[in-house]
């Protein structure tokens, strides 16, 4: 089967992004005094305004605001020049205290919500990303690397890879697409030169054919000189693939940010992607999807799902049989594995959950491969 493939990706500048950076600072910062803290905090940020709301179970005492302004800053949002302004905005903290029955419903470790997670795993790349999505990543990585060196260039940004796709493998990249903000002090033409070469080409050298050079749109609608809140409203939770496999396999529609680990909407899909990357490690199959599904407070899954689209060497069932019996998927179970009542999340809101190889759920675990193979 042969086909064009395409993921995106988005800077910390990006106005939603800021907000889910800003949700699990503010996460972090309760689990660090108050590690079983029920949390659940959202953003929207506009021109100069900034809103926090949320229900929040805790012990700890937090300035939300502070966060808030310190994950501004760190960003490089300091001027309305740049799009936010953090020292003269408006902020409003509308976090409130979560409901009881909620915290009772979870509080012996049952699911803090109803939903469906999924898990994803493919061998197009080291670390079982597929290929679009992790050089859509790469490329906004380089933009915020250089910025560090790079006056011109301003904290909003967003790539687009498209690659093609022969008998189901990738094998060239066909489009790319990057968009950033820039101050006026370079010229358009100059831009999409410096682009090129600082930003595009250290990324996808390895994946490009002589013979068929991909196509560059760099700021294909023009100047970009005004992002960030500033020209786009932004909301927590509102870049779910872009979070997690740039559309390569379904997503439940729960966003992970400015929650704690009982929400099995990140737990969860924590754990799903842990299986998923298990089961391609141990050579059962060269792609692999783990879906997950819960109801509010009970703790075990109501179901478990895999699906090696077509790539197995033994029957899907029996590979979901053999999880099922290797991993403990109720939240107390996924909980402990991963030791999630750390406060480790505000990366995760950075480049996607799944980039990060040292973060838990990304691990390889030598028992239950072996569990697998026997399968």
């Amino acid at each position: 089967m042969n086909y064009s493939f395409s993921s995106e990706a988005v800077s910390i500048g990006h106005p939603d992004k800021i907000c889910d950076q800003i949700s699990d600072a503010i996460l972090d910062a309760y689990l660090q005094d108050d590690p079983h803290a029920k949390v659940a905090v959202e953003c929207l940020i506009t021109s100069q305004k900034l809103i926090i709301a949320g229900e929040v179970q805790s012990s700890a005492q937090v300035d939300a605001v502070s966060i808030a302004k310190q994950v501004l800053l760190q960003i490089g949002y300091t001027s309305l020049h740049v799009g936010f302004d953090t020292h003269t905005a408006d902020y409003e903290n509308l976090i409130h205290q979560q409901s009881p029955l909620i915290n009772n419903a979870v509080i012996d470790g049952g699911a803090g919500d109803q939903g469906v997670m999924f898990g994803y795993a493919t061998n197009e790349s080291e670390n079982l990303l597929p290929l679009p999505y992790l050089i859509a990543q790469e490329l906004i990585m380089q933009q915020q690397l250089l910025r560090q060196s790079t006056p011109w260039l301003l904290p909003d940004a967003k790539a687009q890879v498209t690659f093609q796709y022969k008998n189901n493998l990738p094998t060239h990249i066909e489009k790319i697409v990057l968009s950033t903000q820039h101050t006026s002090e370079i010229s358009f033409e100059q831009l999409k030169d410096q682009v090129k070469q600082l930003i595009i080409s250290p990324c996808i050298s390895p994946w490009i054919n002589p013979d068929i050079m991909p196509d560059y749109y760099i700021n294909p609608s023009g100047s970009f000189l005004l992002g960030g809140p500033h020209s786009d409203t932004g909301l927590t939770g509102r870049k779910i693939i872009v979070d997690t496999y740039g559309g390569s396999c379904p997503h439940g529609g729960g966003a992970f940010s400015g929650k704690d680990s009982s929400k099995v909407d990140r737990s969860a899909a924590y754990a799903a992607r842990f299986a998923a990357k298990q089961v391609v490690w141990s050579g059962l199959a060269e792609r692999c999807t783990v879906q997950l599904a819960y109801a509010i407070g009970l703790k075990e899954p109501q179901s478990i799902y895999v699906n090696t689209h077509q790539t197995s060497t033994i029957a899907d069932e029996k590979i979901s049989a053999a999880l099922t019996k290797a991993i403990d998927f109720t939240p107390l179970g996924i909980i402990d594995r991963f030791d999630l009542r750390r406060a480790i999340y505000q990366q995760t809101a950075q480049n996607g959950h799944f980039t990060h190889p040292g973060l838990p759920w990304e691990k390889r675990d030598e028992d239950i491969i072996n569990n697998l193979q026997m399968a």
